[in-house]
């Protein structure tokens, strides 16, 4: 049959992967929405010891810099924590509040939110690449109409792939420099920043941050 003869040339494995790689792309985009990002728990489990990263930072961060209890959920917040008005909970090591996913990006999804932008990533080149291929261009208003979805569809996609690139390009450099949007952008109001003796504490070279980050 010609499904046979396909699958001997070798054309139907392009398609599957195409398929898994949307299906993992929909499957990590649940598990980063749905999973704890890193909720700062009750005060007695905080005392329960201080997290490495914590510890390894203070010798540069003034000794009289106390921990800050959040105004709102009144637990102690650890260092580079922040309380999330929509999640109305403070997270670890937090990043934002993504819309997206309508979850906050923290300490224990951070990275998996990063596969899941790369994963996003190559199904939107993917399926651009595929769009383009279907579209050949003529100055008429009969092709506009056979091709008007198959253009729109891939314009999308172009937008998308825009801005899925830009935003894993800004945080893979802030990944390599140790630092979160939120520290970034608010660098000025945060006081374990304002007190430091160097302007990114956290920073341990490029090298040793994404090991940290992802291992």
């Amino acid at each position: 049959s010609d499904l046979q003869k396909q699958e001997e040339r070798g054309e139907l494995l392009q398609p599957l992967i195409f398929v898994l790689l949307v299906l993992c792309s929909v499957l990590l985009y649940f598990k980063v929405s749905l999973m704890d990002p890193g909720f700062v728990k009750a005060e007695e489990e905080l005392k329960a010891g201080k997290s490495e990263e914590q510890s390894m930072v203070i010798p540069q961060v003034p000794s009289n810099l106390k921990m800050r209890r959040c105004g709102y959920c009144m637990v102690k917040q650890p260092m580079r924590a922040k309380h999330c008005q929509v999640c109305q909970h403070c997270v670890r090591r937090y990043d934002h509040h993504c819309p997206w996913i309508e979850n906050c990006v923290g300490e224990r999804n951070h990275p998996l939110f990063i596969v899941y932008l790369s994963v996003q990533l190559v199904v939107l080149l993917w399926g651009g690449h595929v769009a383009w291929s279907g579209l050949y261009f003529e100055q008429s208003w009969e092709w506009l109409q056979h091709n008007i979805l198959l253009l729109v569809s891939f314009l999308l996609i172009v937008i998308f792939t825009i801005v899925v690139l830009l935003l894993l390009i800004s945080h893979l450099y802030l990944i390599s420099c140790n630092t979160t949007t939120w520290e970034f952008m608010s660098h000025h109001r945060i006081s374990y920043l304002q007190h430091s003796e160097l302007e990114n504490p956290f920073d341990q070279g490029v090298i040793l941050n994404l090991w940290r980050f992802f291992c």
